[in-house]
């Protein structure tokens, strides 16, 4: 039997689950799209399927290295409850290692990858069966993989932040020290030649506007918005910022002092940039009370 868009379409509204697993579904029972709803209820598909729409803000950083190279993958899930379970984490630990040892290119590539090499279970098959063994929406959102221009130093902050720093010069204490200070001061980047020029105008901007509403002259007014963008980029390039375990000092001046040079880094949170739904407390006891009733 010919597996239509409209019966991939169908199944799809019916149990939420993706596209390539409803057709591959279909396929497998001949179009019958009961038997397939069926099936995919045993499976646990369906049921994943189901959460797939809940929001997934919390999680674990995770980072791995194997000598120069380094991995750190983000892996979200609804609470901090299921965020300390061990099935999750050895989950995350598992995705880790294998963005470590390979050289896939993205999210979608990964999820196809095996969870374990030389077994057949997918990272996604890993994922959508412990969705139905654990309760909770989860995705591996992002990664990135560091093969160092000199050497990498990482820090990680419990299981929420993670940094790498790939460093030339300078010493392992201090590509920690800068790990740490990025964990906790978030640059934006390393220089103000490397500022993406959208946030530079959009800030620019902002000042603009803020410097016109004091009523001065425009020779001020520039005074003034020049001051502030010095400040701004001060604020948001990491050789700018003061450092954190001696805020007399600017990064810049520490990386000379040693003779060093941070060529990237990476940090990653947990959740920036998840809009997480906040419901009120009475509308959810409301929303599952109106569930029970099968409304």
């Amino acid at each position: 039997m010919t597996i239509t868009a409209s019966l991939v379409k169908e199944l799809r509204e019916r149990t939420g689950a993706g596209m390539m697993e409803c057709k591959k579904a279909l396929t497998e029972t001949n179009g019958d799209i009961e038997l397939a709803i069926e099936n995919m209820r045993k499976s646990g598909q369906a049921k994943a399927a189901k959460k797939a729409g809940r929001t997934a803000a919390d999680g674990v950083i995770v980072i791995a290295r194997d000598g120069a190279n380094v991995a750190m993958v983000e892996v979200n899930c609804e609470t901090d409850f299921v965020a300390k379970d061990a099935n999750f984490q050895s989950f995350a630990n598992a995705v880790c290692e294998r963005v470590l040892n390979s050289d896939v290119a993205d999210v979608e590539g990964l999820m196809a990858l095996p969870l374990h090499e030389g077994e057949d279970t997918t990272i996604e098959e890993a994922r959508q069966a412990l969705i139905s063994k654990i309760g909770e929406n989860m995705n591996v959102r992002r990664f990135v993989r560091h093969a160092a221009a000199g050497t990498v130093a990482t820090y990680s902050h419990g299981v929420r932040i993670g940094v790498m720093v790939d460093l030339s010069g300078g010493s392992e204490e201090l590509g920690r020290d800068l790990a740490m200070h990025i964990a906790a001061s978030s640059p934006v980047c390393v220089t103000e030649d490397q500022v993406p020029a959208d946030l530079l105008a959009k800030e620019r901007e902002i000042t603009e506007a803020q410097a016109r509403e004091s009523g001065k002259p425009d020779n001020i007014i520039e005074k003034m918005i020049e001051g502030r963008m010095r400040k701004y980029l001060g604020e948001i390039t990491l050789v700018g910022q003061p450092f954190v375990k001696d805020p007399d000092t600017k990064v810049g001046k520490l990386l000379a002092d040693a003779g060093a040079t941070v060529n990237a880094f990476t940090r990653f949170e947990v959740g920036e940039g998840i809009a997480k739904k906040v419901e009120d407390f009475r509308d959810e006891v409301m929303a599952q009370a109106a569930a029970a009733r099968g409304e």
